[in-house]
């Protein structure tokens, strides 16, 4: 009896795996670390490039991708280990919650394992763990609330606090060469919305060609459609009916119905009935009193030469997403039926025209009723760099949004980790029993981000570690790592500045996904499905 006890019965169905103990530890262990290698050496200001190449076969979608944008790299990466999976996942909330901080966030989770892992080897428990690393982030909580930093009172003093960290955010990225320009632009445009919560009013152009240095912000909203043949290309005092309907008859869709004729008289008199049904409808969009009207799918030649006769402006076929916006800019609703003109909510802009950017025409839109609207374009030399360039733009938009929100600030360049570090290890000092070692390897995780920082612009790690350590002892909590020289200064002095938000998110997100994975003790994969032979 004790025999088969200890055997212990397969309750798994066939080709189903458990992995339990030490060995489950172990695989969530690598599994959470080897993602962290993954993406460390994109991180900071000196960080590497990735090239992501798809599957082949997989179409127009097949083109590679060049980033060191941490979010786009691990959505990317197809995954099969359990707790790699959890960091991707706290990689993409970061992504959403703040825009920035996606690689930090990962990085800080694997050290965090990696150090557990030590602890693990040594037999400590893994909720003794868990307990001092608690302990470790209050502290840190605490250390990264004080270095907390205000100034939404003084608009001029705020403006600044954005710019800074606007260039902060864009030193990492591929548009650091530019990244003033770029930096005044998203700083304009997130300060138009005046705290409205609605980054969709902030539109992102791509068109290749120029320079990156050509990208500019235009006021309004930009559509990349023409506008109708014959129409006027510049109209002022505008009322919109935003659509989405079908222009040609209203069908009805008997499949399988037929229609036999037995002469052309008979030909022309069905498509005298369908032509009379569209002159109806395009009446009835008339009545509303708009003298544009932009529908999301195909007006057809009839339509539009009523429209032309009735003076009203027609574009057609925007898409989906430029409908939606588009609504929301305009203070429009979108229309699929016409029948109750006095309950249908006209969009109103002072005035529309149409507008070149290299080598393509775009209708522009001015003086829209939601006056925060704004259209950044980017221009480059590649389609690569644009969608690098736009990636790198969402992440400043979002983190400058999200400090709009919450307007205090940090330090960067490293700083505040380190503070953070110190913090805790003066912690390490008041703690009794075992609890203590685990407060100490998680210290020795936060400044690990300013080790890697370091290590990927190529500088002595080491050396300028241990100078940001004898900094940080004296209690000069703002110096950091300035990486144009290679050494320790005051960041405080240089600009150099984060999100709080931001901040805390990374930490707090790292380290309850450590958390999670170190109370991991059993892995069970159940068995792949079987496909039927015959199926």
């Amino acid at each position: 009896m004790h025999k088969i006890l200890t055997g212990g019965p397969n309750i798994l169905k066939e080709g189903g795996t458990e992995e339990r103990g030490e060995n489950a530890r172990l695989q969530a262990f690598i599994g959470a670390i080897a993602i962290g290698d993954l993406v460390k050496s994109t991180l900071g200001p000196k960080g590497m490039d990735k090239i992501l190449q798809p599957m082949p076969g997989e179409g127009s979608r097949g083109t590679a991708t060049v980033t060191n944008d941490g979010a786009t790299i691990l959505k990317s990466v197809w995954i099969d280990n359990p707790a790699a999976k959890i960091l991707v996942d706290i990689s993409k909330t970061q992504d959403q919650e703040c825009g920035d901080g996606t690689t930090s966030v990962v990085v800080l989770a694997a050290e965090l394992l990696r150090n557990a892992q030590l602890l693990v080897e040594q037999k400590m428990h893994p909720q003794v763990i868990i307990k001092g690393y608690r302990l470790a982030l209050a502290a840190a909580r605490e250390k990264l609330e004080s270095l907390a930093m205000d100034n939404g009172a003084n608009l001029a003093a705020f403006r600044e606090d954005l710019l800074r960290i606007a260039r902060t955010t864009l030193s990492s990225k591929l548009l650091k060469h530019e990244k003033e320009h770029f930096a005044t632009l998203a700083v304009d445009a997130v300060l138009r919305l005046r705290g409205k919560p609605n980054l969709d009013y902030i539109q992102v152009l791509k068109k290749p060609g120029a320079s990156l240095k050509d990208s500019f912000l235009e006021e309004g909203f930009i559509l990349e459609k023409k506008i109708g043949v014959g129409m006027p290309k510049l109209l002022e005092d505008c009322k919109i009916l935003v659509a989405n309907c079908q222009m040609d008859t209203d069908k009805i869709k008997i499949y399988g119905a037929r229609v036999k004729v037995d002469s052309f008289e008979a030909v022309a008199e069905i498509e005298k009935a369908e032509k009379e049904k569209m002159k109806i409808k395009v009446d009835r969009i008339v009545k509303h009193g708009c003298n544009v009207f932009i529908n999301r799918q195909l007006i057809y030649n009839y339509p539009e030469q009523l429209f032309k006769d009735a003076g009203v402006m027609a574009i057609e076929h925007s898409d989906f997403d430029g409908t939606e916006r588009l609504a929301a800019v305009l203070g429009a609703d979108i229309a699929s039926t016409f029948d109750n003109p006095e309950e249908t909510k006209l969009g109103r802009c002072q005035k529309i025209s149409e507008m070149m950017i290299g080598e393509d025409k775009v209708i522009k839109f001015s003086g829209c009723a939601q006056g925060e609207a704004c259209t950044i374009v980017l221009r480059g030399a590649s389609t690569h760099i644009l969608d690098e360039a736009e990636r790198s733009l969402h992440d400043a938009l979002a983190v400058l949004y999200q400090t709009v929100q919450d307007t205090r600030v940090v330090h960067g360049g490293g700083s505040t980790e380190m503070a953070m570090a110190h913090a805790v290890m003066e912690k390490m000092k008041a703690v009794e029993g075992k609890e203590s070692a685990a407060v100490e390897q998680f210290a020795k995780a936060l400044q690990q981000i300013p080790m890697i920082l370091a290590d990927n612009a190529g500088y002595d790690s080491q050396e300028l570690v241990g100078q940001l350590k004898a900094a940080h002892a004296r209690n000069q909590h703002t110096h950091g790592l300035e990486f144009g020289q290679g050494v320790v200064a005051d960041m405080a002095q240089l600009g150099i500045m984060e999100s709080f938000r931001s901040k805390m998110s990374q930490l707090c997100s790292a380290a309850e996904a450590a958390e999670m994975i170190v109370r991991v003790d059993d892995i069970i994969k159940n068995a792949p499905r079987q496909r039927d032979g015959g199926m």
